[in-house]
């Protein structure tokens, strides 16, 4: 693929990215994608197949760059592992202290609307969470190893707190109250923390 073709896909995803992460897959039309891109609307196929292969590619480019910065973060050897796994909790958080604009809460955004409506964005969502939830296992294992964190069994223990995560979020954007995800990061640093520690 050309480097303006790719420049001009990748631009239409980022824009699409915008504002689907805004007002959700099916109220945004191609149309008006294109419009905030600023392309001519009969480019569209050009770059992709169908609206649900474009929605995958926005899910697929979103996890890339969210899993590069929870490499970044967790393979730093700043602190301890808990302290690592408790900055991540802390960003997560900083997303969700307002009304979920900016591309901020696209998994919570999306995962209700697309799972009955698309099969392979449903499993892109799918592979991108497990993928997160690996990396949050690993480094549970690794607050084990340095003694940041009790013994505990690592996959089941980020499986849990990823979904308690995820329902947080959501609770957060019906109640619009940050106390819910205040809660769920003292919950976390509880269930990962060493007793008696503070």
């Amino acid at each position: 693929m050309k480097t303006e073709t790719q420049l001009t896909r990748q631009h239409i995803i980022d824009s699409g990215y915008t504002l689907i992460s805004g007002k959700g897959f099916s109220n945004v039309g191609l149309s008006q994608i294109l419009k905030f891109a600023n392309v001519p609307k009969g480019s569209f196929y050009h770059y992709f197949k169908s609206k649900e292969q474009f929605g995958e590619e926005i899910i697929h480019n979103y996890f890339k760059g969210y899993l590069n910065s929870i490499d970044e973060l967790f393979d730093s050897k700043q602190g301890s592992a808990l302290d690592r796994l408790m900055e991540y909790w802390l960003r997560w958080q900083s997303t969700q202290s307002d009304t979920c604009v900016d591309q901020k809460c696209l998994v919570v955004k999306l995962s209700a609307e697309v799972a009955d409506l698309s099969e392979p964005m449903r499993l892109a969502l799918k592979s991108g969470s497990a993928s997160v939830i690996n990396r949050i296992a690993n480094c549970i294992e690794a607050g084990i190893s340095d003694g940041s964190i009790p013994e505990m069994p690592a996959f089941d223990t980020a499986e849990m707190l990823y979904q308690m995560w995820l329902g947080a979020s959501l609770m957060n954007k019906l109640n619009r109250d940050p106390a819910v995800i205040e809660r769920v990061l003292k919950t976390t640093h509880k269930q990962l923390a060493q007793p008696g520690s503070t």
